[in-house]
């Protein structure tokens, strides 16, 4: 086992990394050569110590269950005796060490030390009820619960410095989480130091060892970016950032945490991300520092200070810095829990320690938008106002397979063996179309997590999580998801990082601060030809219009940031048509987003979709209690249907009118980025070498207009791709022979899945240029040095047969013919 394992490590330092964490099978060998009295105990007991990781993963309940042991006598070891084996089970944060140390509580020579360890643990969930029920009677227990009463978890960890001296290392421009965590480089995410080898490679080559040799020195890192984080939710992202500016975390291998980042502006979710991950994020003006500055952070007044330039950062949530304190956003919340019970158990008041928050008070007759109203309902009173600090119910969670490692990794040090949410579901669709070898085990492993927690796990080949998700949702619910597309057409979802998106799975919540609101109103009626995809870009152009918008990244002003984006006009469009606006809502860098839909809409759309789910459940998809409670929960709502509408006296912290008689022709993303839109006549007769229809941006109904627009057509003049968003719309365009027509015209049709659009599966020809429907055109995501247009998929299928992009008269003249 040594022998085989310093082979690993050897090779993995060759890499630059560390070894691997230790697997369940290496665990039962080690403890073995221990018993035996190997001579190299010494380094046993190392990697027993360090090298496993935390909370419920196999190799930790092998670790705990013969901890157990050595702590009862039952194994016998000159090199640790039972209380060093307590204290080990004391440092494995969470989950079946708990269990082992509730009962050695009741082993009167050793309950002392049992004690003692578990004081320092907050991870306790349902074993608080035991260790309360012996507090009756057993002195340590009663110690242990006095001690989570008095936040000695908190108390006891050092104290947040009131100054950092820091060094900058900054890059210019914008920042995407893809150049933090390249796509494709996704099969490596849940190996955090070998996926953080590719922390900026292709946005800034050679930063990771200017990084590593500023560490060398002895400093402190501040990575700084005039805009920072922007793009997919990727916990990976913060984990390579990380990774580079943190520190190692005790007895939590190939992880670490703290670490500060400065930006003009950040992403908001990368910026709870990094909270919720230990590490410091602050907007301030950046434009002043440059590489290799010195600075000083003052934390008390939240100022950097550098040289004689001082520069006042944005204030940060009250919280911010116990959150620091406790190693993450999460960790204080439920640490802060953990006291409450204990305080009520013993009857006492809680600690004055925190930085508590003052949450806004409604006026007389306030008014509520759609969202604060949903937000309401699922924290139990009427609504919430802008500010508000709270903890919704999370109805209903997604996952998707490049940030699922992740998320099974944070369940397991969460401590989860069943999720409190209503739903979880875990989709395979980013990297069913060409998988690497790695990942056969990788699904395997979330398919097990998720399905033994009481999850819905989706099969590879079954299509893009998005739509899936949309057939599991109630109306007017709160959700989350590891993507930054999980954007609810009907309720209203936060997507957020992995390690939020396994904290709302397993207990059933999630924090949140609730972002101000920007409604825009659609008026007026499209003409034939111009479709959803070209609202979704009227939205960023009447920003531009209105000075709320602008496209450069130094000083980039962004009035949706951060924002809940609520849209309104939308009547005449089914729930599948909506989702594109809300989908698209993450391009604009909301924190959210909302559909004022009819009734009649959404009753015929759940219909659908209870439908769906009877099949799946038919079909054998598991879990399958999980699928029965949605659907009777669906067929609930169903009984005595009925939406939320927003206050007409309601406060917006923007309003953007868009009248759609005023669309005259399409409207595109130009290359290289999705708020960069202009109307077709500026861009028409540029050349298209590939053209790409697919993403959660399609669906069916795109499907059959690009076989209508396709059939009896000529061989494309560029390369065509097509891939179907789900399996179920790729059997139903089946069925009606629009697969021929695709094969006609020289269309390369992917199997149901993300396909291009993420870029970590098939990748178009480097230097291309092409034309989209899918999510976003950053630099280098569809292929190297790419150059992309986002579009409708009318626009696209015509560009592609054409190879360019047509005339505005040549487009309209195209759709009316094929109407006709």
């Amino acid at each position: 086992m040594i022998e085989q394992y310093r082979e690993l490590e050897k090779e993995r330092l060759a890499l630059g990394v560390p070894a691997m964490p230790l697997t369940d099978k290496q665990v039962a060998e080690l403890t073995a050569l221990l018993k035996q009295g190997h001579e190299e105990s010494g380094v046993l007991l190392g990697l027993l110590q360090n090298r496993v990781e935390p909370g419920v993963s196999k190799a930790a309940k092998v670790k705990a269950g013969w901890l157990e042991k050595v702590a009862l006598g039952e194994v016998k070891l000159a090199e640790l005796s039972a209380g060093a084996a307590i204290a080990m089970l004391g440092e494995m944060g969470g989950g079946y060490n708990v269990a082992v140390l509730v009962r050695l509580l009741e082993v009167d020579n050793v309950a002392a030390e049992a004690a003692s360890a578990l004081k320092k643990l907050i991870k306790i969930y349902e074993s608080f009820d035991r260790v309360a029920e012996l507090a009756g009677t057993n002195t340590h227990a009663k110690e242990v619960i006095e001690s989570w009463a008095a936040a000695e978890w908190f108390t006891k960890a050092p104290v947040v410095p009131q100054k950092m001296m820091l060094s900058v290392f900054k890059v210019d421009g914008e920042i995407n989480t893809d150049d933090f965590s390249p796509g494709n480089q996704a099969q490596s995410r849940a190996d955090i130091p070998l996926h953080a080898n590719f922390f900026g490679i292709k946005r800034f080559p050679g930063g990771v060892e200017t990084i590593k040799a500023m560490r060398a020195e002895g400093k402190a890192i501040a990575f700084v970016g005039d805009v920072v984080g922007t793009g997919s939710s990727r916990k990976s992202a913060i984990n390579s950032m990380a990774w580079h500016i943190g520190d190692d975390i005790p007895q939590t291998p190939n992880k670490r945490r703290g670490g500060v980042v400065l930006g003009s502006t950040i992403a908001p979710i990368f910026y709870a991300t990094a909270r919720d991950a230990g590490t410091l994020p602050l907007q301030c003006d950046v434009s002043s520092l440059a590489t290799g500055s010195e600075v000083t952070l003052d934390l008390t007044n939240w100022k950097i200070i550098c040289g004689e330039t001082e520069i006042q950062a944005e204030a940060p949530p009250s919280a911010i810095l116990d959150e620091f304190r406790a190693g993450g956003r999460l960790n204080l919340i439920i640490g802060r829990s953990l006291t409450r019970a204990a305080c009520a158990k013993l009857g006492v008041a809680e600690p004055a320690i925190f930085s508590e928050v003052e949450n806004p008070l409604p006026k007389e007759g306030q008014g509520y938008t759609l969202a604060q109203k949903m937000i309401g309902r699922a924290c139990g009173i009427e609504g919430v106002l802008p500010g508000t600090v709270c903890e919704p119910k999370i109805s209903t969670v997604g996952s998707q397979d490049t940030t699922g490692p992740m998320t099974m990794q944070e369940i397991e040090e969460l401590a989860c063996l069943r999720f409190k949410t209503e739903l979880f579901m875990q989709s395979f669709c980013h990297t069913a179309a060409y998988p690497k070898e790695s990942d056969g085990a990788r699904w395997q492993k979330m398919t097990e997590i998720t399905t033994s927690c009481g999850g819905v796990a989706l099969k590879p080949g079954d299509g893009v999580i998005h739509p899936w998700l949309n057939k599991m949702l109630l109306p007017d619910t709160v959700g989350t998801g590891g993507d930054s597309h999980t954007r609810f057409p009907m309720g209203i979802s936060f997507p957020a990082g992995s390690g939020l998106v396994a904290f709302a799975a397993a207990l059933g919540f999630m924090p949140l601060e609730v972002p101000k609101s920007v409604l825009v109103r659609f008026t007026g009626k499209r003409r034939p030809g111009i479709t959803v995809r070209d609202m979704v870009n009227a939205i960023p152009k009447a920003a531009i219009d209105k000075g709320l918008l602008t496209v450069a990244k130094k000083g980039k002003k962004n009035v949706f940031a951060g924002t809940i984006l609520e849209i309104e006009g939308i009547d005449d469009l089914s729930v599948e048509e909506v989702f594109e606006l809300s989908d698209a809502s993450a391009e604009r860098n909301a924190a959210a987003c909302t559909l004022a839909l009819p009734l009649t809409a959404v009753v015929e759309n759940v219909k659908k979709n209870v439908e769906v789910l009877r099949k799946l459940v038919a079909e054998g998809y598991q879990d399958g209690e999980a699928l029965e409670r949605r659907i009777q929960a669906q067929e609930v709502w169903l009984a005595a249907p009925s939406l939320l509408q927003r206050d007409e006296n309601a406060e917006y912290h923007e309003v953007i009118e868009i009248n759609l008689d005023t669309i005259t022709e399409p409207i595109l993303a130009v290359p290289n980025d999705p708020d960069d839109v202009k109307p077709l006549s500026e861009v028409a007769g540029a050349s298209i070498d590939e053209a790409f229809i697919g993403s959660c941006m399609t669906h069916y109904s795109h499907l059959q207009a690009a076989a209508r627009l396709m059939a009896g057509e000529e061989y494309g003049e560029s390369r065509m791709w097509v891939a179907p968003s789900t399996r179920l719309d790729r059997d139903a365009i089946q069925v009606e022979g629009g697969l021929s027509v695709f094969a006609q015209v020289g269309c390369r049709v992917e199997i149901p899945g993300c396909s291009l659009c993420m870029g970590n599966q098939a990748r178009v020809k480097p230097g291309a240029t092409v034309i989209s429907t899918s999510t976003r055109n950053f630099d280098n995501r569809l292929g190297d040095g790419a150059q992309v247009y986002l579009a409708s998929t009318e626009l696209t299928a015509i560009s592609g047969m054409l190879g360019r992009l047509p005339a505005v008269e040549e487009y309209f003249d195209f759709i009316e013919r094929k109407r006709k």
